[in-house]
């Protein structure tokens, strides 16, 4: 049986694999929809508005994606300085969503300037 001779492989340095990355990714357009809420049923149906719109103009959307839910915590003292033990604790849940579009058109963008969305959602566009 024929002993095969192993060599060792040089690793890719860090200059190397960033030159390889680079030659790899083709850049598509895409727009990125970030939505921030404090209700969650509010934020769903900004989204579904979203998708019809991506949907109406045949263009490929991917999302949306969950994004982890920020919870800040806040705990306050019942009276003005006597019982410091009796505190309450209040908590805000702030729901986000990502959505992207490849590829977006003129006309998928303007729809989604012109969309009018409810009170209590922080919309953010980055191309």
């Amino acid at each position: 049986m024929p002993v095969k001779k192993i060599t060792a492989q040089k690793r890719p340095s860090k200059k190397e694999k960033a030159v390889q990355k680079e030659s790899n990714d083709v850049s598509i357009p895409k727009l990125r929809i970030k939505l921030k809420s404090y209700d969650h049923k509010i934020i769903d149906n900004s989204v579904r508005q979203i998708i019809d719109i991506a949907n109406r103009y045949n263009v490929e959307i991917i999302g949306p994606v969950p994004l982890p839910t920020e919870i800040l915590k806040y705990t306050v003292n019942r009276s003005t300085f006597v019982y410091k033990n009796a505190r309450e604790q209040f908590e805000m849940r702030v729901h986000k969503r990502m959505i992207d579009i490849l590829i977006p058109s003129q006309e998928v963008i303007e729809a989604l300037r012109d969309l009018n969305l409810p009170s209590g959602v922080d919309i953010s566009i980055k191309i």
